[in-house]
């Protein structure tokens, strides 16, 4: 069996040993309900709201501002459809983009349906909102600034400060989609200005399943689950204890080296970037080139389908993605790729290759040299490629 070079970390992250040390016991010998009054619950709850705490001090939020859920889609959810309810009075207009996660957009959609209007705010060549046109679309009735953090796909990171500050000069709601971010940038919610705020454990490091919406006190907001006092009867359910442990545990482990883990990965990225460059011709970086994550590769490749790019390159032992985990069964080019203006025979051949803690030059070399062969062997069978050569 070859070994696995995995490059997919923006669609899920393995679980780091100190993660899984921390989790174990709450599977078994603290087992409690932490809604119990007996001592063996009480042990599950002191643990709960300890992870609260590190996550809220991950952010610069109120540990009372953490609500925890299955993951980064509830929380969109919870987000959109709690703020659209619970205001209804005041507005029935969401501002949004072109290039979020299905979690905001299908949901938006589901709004639309309701009776709520959505803008979709489109994107320059690089992913980016303009905010003036953020501007002009905001009316009497807006309610809700839906803006992502950074894409999944392309890596772009959004201007959210600037966001931030016209949300708050209108006093109008601002929640950002911060799945990719968490984790790996340095966010403070209250210098953003930012209302609301979903997170994933499992793009972090941190068990699948458990993720967490930041509410900012004093946001009025309905619940998305009924049927339990839980979350201050803000979510009901009984907790997935080990998952929320696991998840403090994640996100404590990575803000406590975040800058240098971030040097080493930007520079792991850019050597990959580099060297795909220097091998192959007719490629094209998608996102921004600087204002991006620090591990996210998206590359489109001239003259070949993603699809058999992504098969090939599974053959040789190498994971990775054509864009979102929750799209890439689909055969349909990126929504984010059409939004940021790439023609459908070029988001075809799209490729992301995200970099994580676990990645190594090693690895970039060799997926390099697995690239520069399974491209040129693709486009060995395209009509269109050997006409473009002899047209040199």
């Amino acid at each position: 069996m070859k070994k696995l070079i995995y490059m997919d970390n923006a669609a899920t992250t393995p679980v780091k040993s100190e993660v899984l040390e921390e989790m174990l016991p709450y599977f078994s010998e603290m087992y409690g309900n932490p809604s119990s009054i007996y001592s063996l619950g009480s042990h599950s709850k002191v643990a709960v709201e300890e992870a609260r705490e590190k996550i809220g001090k991950a952010i610069g939020a109120n540990p009372k501002e953490i609500f925890f859920t299955a993951g980064g889609s509830e929380a969109d959810n919870w987000a959109l459809k709690g703020i659209a309810y619970r205001n209804r009075d005041k507005g029935n207009h969401i501002i949004t983009t072109k290039i979020e996660h299905h979690g905001v957009l299908h949901t938006c959609e589901y709004l639309e349906k309701q009776g709520f209007e959505v803008t979709y705010l489109d994107v320059d060549e690089y992913g980016i909102i303009d905010l003036n046109q953020l501007k002009k679309s905001i009316t009497d009735e807006t309610i809700l600034i839906s803006i992502m953090f950074a894409n999944n796909e392309i890596g772009t990171i959004q201007p959210i400060k600037e966001i931030g500050e016209i949300a708050k000069e209108k006093n109008i709601y601002f929640h950002t989609d911060a799945v990719q971010a968490i984790g790996h940038i340095n966010i403070d919610v209250e210098e953003l200005n930012i209302d609301l705020l979903s997170m994933a454990a499992h793009k972090f490091y941190g068990p699948k399943g458990i993720g967490a919406l930041y509410i900012r006190r004093g946001v009025k907001i309905d619940p998305l689950i009924s049927g339990g006092a839980q979350e201050r009867n803000r979510r009901a359910g009984t907790e997935n204890v080990p998952g929320i442990v696991g998840m403090g545990k994640a996100i404590e482990l990575a803000y406590e080296n975040l800058d240098e883990n971030n040097r080493k990965l930007i520079k792991l990225r850019d050597s990959l970037i580099k060297k795909i460059f220097d091998n192959i011709d007719h490629v094209k970086l998608n996102g921004h080139p600087t204002k991006r994550l620090p591990g996210n590769v998206n590359l489109s490749f001239e003259f070949i389908e993603g699809e058999s790019l992504l098969l090939s390159l599974d053959m040789e032992g190498i994971a990775a993605s054509s864009g979102s985990a929750c799209t890439s069964g689909t055969l349909d080019p990126s929504h984010v790729l059409l939004a940021i203006g790439l023609p459908h025979e070029i988001a075809h051949g799209s490729l992301r290759l995200s970099l994580g803690d676990f990645n190594t030059e090693d690895e970039v070399d060799f997926v390099v040299e697995k690239l520069v062969e399974i491209v040129a062997r693709l486009r060995a069978m395209s009509p269109l490629y050997e006409r473009v050569k002899e047209e040199k």
